[in-house]
């Protein structure tokens, strides 16, 4: 999570995305390479460390102890009350993992969806940072089983719909557009299979990057040791969006600049 707060988030919107892998140093030099990141330290402790792009906050970067524990990308959504929305997890039958707990200035807990989507949520001042702003993720996309019955649950969770000046969510014929003032901050889709072989197809949230040349940023995934092939539907929100699996086993996803999804479009 952001060390120094600049900013209150909006409430139930993304306000962050991190990587936990049990190989740091590999991971910063694989990112390093193919989306051109650098890393600084962080006042969260010597386990985190912050992705920078044009000294613009990207991501963050922690360790995660025990060799046996696989890397993955967690989306995370401000809270008002941390403990509120633990309460709300387990209420909804979905699994609270870790805190919450105290993070730097504010407070953090993880937690799984009905489905097994991994996701985070935080309570506390964040960095200035907007999913399709800036150096920001140019999107966020929830695959899951059904993407109606998702958004129920995330809306009971984060109040989307509720508060003025908050989230609102728009229902397509096969998706749902969460937005903050008429911009696509996720998408929620449907087509996740729990017991799929391919971890692409399991219920996940996923990470979208925008960059400059996707089939670039893919050619350099493979040759740093990752994994690159075009996004599977429903993920492939344009022909040049790519699925890339980094050396710790980490999925996220690449999109050329000005192909990601438009409030009009998903």
């Amino acid at each position: 999570m952001p060390a120094l707060g600049t900013t209150m988030p909006v409430t139930g919107a993304p306000c962050w995305v991190s990587l936990v892998t049990p190989a740091p140093h590999a991971a910063r030099a694989f990112y390093a390479r193919v989306m051109g990141w650098e890393f600084r330290d962080s006042s969260l402790g010597r386990d985190f460390s912050l992705a920078v792009a044009d000294g613009e906050p990207v991501a963050g970067l922690g360790y995660c102890h025990g060799r046996d524990l696989a890397a993955h990308w967690t989306p995370y959504f401000a809270v008002t009350d941390a403990d509120e929305t633990a309460d709300r997890v387990r209420e909804r039958g979905a699994t609270l993992a870790v805190g919450p707990a105290r993070l730097g200035d504010g407070r953090a807990a993880l937690a799984a969806d009905r489905d097994g989507a991994a996701f985070g949520f935080w309570e506390g001042p964040a960095l200035a940072w907007t999913v399709g702003r800036g150096s920001a993720p140019a999107h966020l996309d929830l695959m899951t089983r059904h993407a109606f019955e998702a958004a129920i649950f995330y809306a009971g969770i984060f109040d989307w719909a509720k508060p003025s000046g908050g989230c609102t969510v728009e229902y397509a014929q096969d998706h749902v557009m969460v937005q903050v003032a008429g911009h696509t901050v996720a998408t929620l889709r449907g087509g996740g299979v729990e017991s799929a072989p391919d971890p692409k197809m399991r219920p996940r949230w996923m990470v979208d990057f925008q960059v400059e040349d996707s089939r670039a940023a893919a050619a350099a995934a493979d040759a740093a040791g990752g994994q690159s092939s075009p996004a599977p539907p429903p993920l492939g929100c344009s022909k040049d969006t790519y699925i890339i699996r980094d050396p710790g086993g980490a999925l996220f996803t690449v999109s050329g600049s000005g192909e990601g999804p438009t409030p009009e479009t998903g």
